[in-house]
This record gives structure tokens, sequence and C-alpha cells, in this order.
């Protein structure tokens, strides 16, 4: 791809990654850029990651980033002005309960994991309720089964799990040895979980961009239907 072609398909980069509704992969832009271009597609991607490098770079010193996770490259609101966005949307901040908080840890570290395997780490039963939010959040995925008796499924993480992490693959999580004081909350703190991309950057709040949560008198409860706080799970 030439220069010039290059200059002309920035622009057309910086508009689809503004108008997705989630990150999109090199391979898409490269794609895109084909329908006008007879270079090959080595040559497209190489300049296509030149003009994501470049539009990133523009982004520093500004609200917003080209970050790249795991499904690809996505505009993003930056940390430190999530609260801000978060207060103008009048969002709230997800709350997660501590057992599904450790659920979902050990089984991002541990992955392949079968329930019993998490129950016996955890010395609790984990509730279906928990098994269920994880679920829906798309944040995990069956990978197999054990070849026992019973088969029982073995868990792993997802992609989506990865995105809404800001992660680029699993080896980004932190290393267990500096961390085995800390709470599962710190290991998955609040602010890229669940964020859209629908009004072309990537809210990042203190919770799920589009899940406000009407609280009502009394105790609140965590997204997975536990008082919030809660430490153990609830058996079946």
């Amino acid at each position: 791809m030439s220069d010039r072609f290059e200059d002309q398909f920035r622009p057309i980069v910086e508009v689809v990654l503004l108008a997705a509704e989630g990150p999109v992969a090199v391979d898409e832009l490269v794609a895109l850029a084909a329908t006008e271009s007879d270079m090959s597609t080595q040559e497209l991607r190489d300049a296509v990651r030149r003009v994501i490098a470049e539009l990133a770079t523009e982004c520093e010193g500004r609200g917003v980033q080209l970050r790249e996770v795991a499904s690809g490259f996505r505009y993003q609101v930056r940390e430190e002005y999530a609260r801000w966005v978060a207060r103008f949307l009048g969002e709230r901040p997800a709350r997660y309960s501590r057992a599904l908080l450790e659920t979902l840890a050990l089984i991002a570290y541990r992955q392949p994991i079968t329930r019993g395997e998490i129950e016996d780490v955890r010395g609790v039963g984990v509730s279906t309720s928990i098994m269920r939010t994880l679920h829906e959040r798309e944040w995990i995925r069956v990978l197999a089964h054990r070849d026992v008796p019973g088969r029982p499924a073995l868990y792993g993480v997802t992609r989506k799990f990865l995105d809404d992490f800001g992660l680029k693959s699993i080896e980004e999580l932190p290393a267990l040895d500096p961390i085995r004081d800390v709470q599962p909350a710190d290991l998955f703190p609040a602010g890229d979980l669940g964020a859209k991309n629908g009004s072309g950057t990537q809210a990042l709040g203190p919770g799920p961009a589009g899940g406000r949560e009407d609280r009502s008198a009394g105790a609140e409860r965590a997204e997975d239907g536990s008082p919030e706080g809660e430490s153990e799970a609830a058996g079946e």
C-alpha cells in the first residue's frame, strides 16, 4: 500500500473503529482495505498496523485511547476519566459478590477447571446463580468434559472476558506470586466491565455501560443475586 493510499485509508480506519459496536480485528480492516487495493495481504496488514499506531499516538494526552484487546482494537475512555462518563450517563457501579469474584478468579487462573474443583479450593459450594451470572456475562464457557464418571464440565474464560477486562491474552493477568494477599475485587477491578462501543468511544465506567442499577430501600444486592459483600456462595 502506498503512502498515499495509507493517508486515504487512515480516516476510514478511524471512523470504522468509532462506529463499531466492539473491538475490530486487524484482519477485518485488511479485508476492508483489500476492496480498494491490489496490494498483498501482508502488505495491507503492515499498512493497517502502521495506521493504527499513528492513530494511537494521536490519542496521547487526550481523554480517549486506542487500545488493543483480545478481539482487536477499540477506542475507549481513559480510566482516569471513567467516573465522569459514568456520572454523565447516570450509571452506578456493578456490584459483584466476593463469591462470584473468587469463582471467576479460579476459572481464569486455573482453567480448565471443574465446578467441583472450584468448590474444593473455596471450601464451599458454588451457587447456580453465580455460574448463571458468569455465563450470562459471557465471561466463562465450557471447554470440554473431563473423562471421568459424570463427565463434569471443564470451564475456562472467554474472549469477551478478555475484552471486558482490557486484556489481549490470558498471559496478561497479574502474576499470582505478588498478589497472594490481594482481594479478588482487586484482581478484577471495576472499570472495563461490559463496556459498550455504540457511541463511538469505549465508555469505561465503574460498571457495565448501560447497566443502571435501581437502588431501593434496604440492603443492596450483588449482580449474582446475593447480598452485597457476601463472601460465601450458598449451596444449591
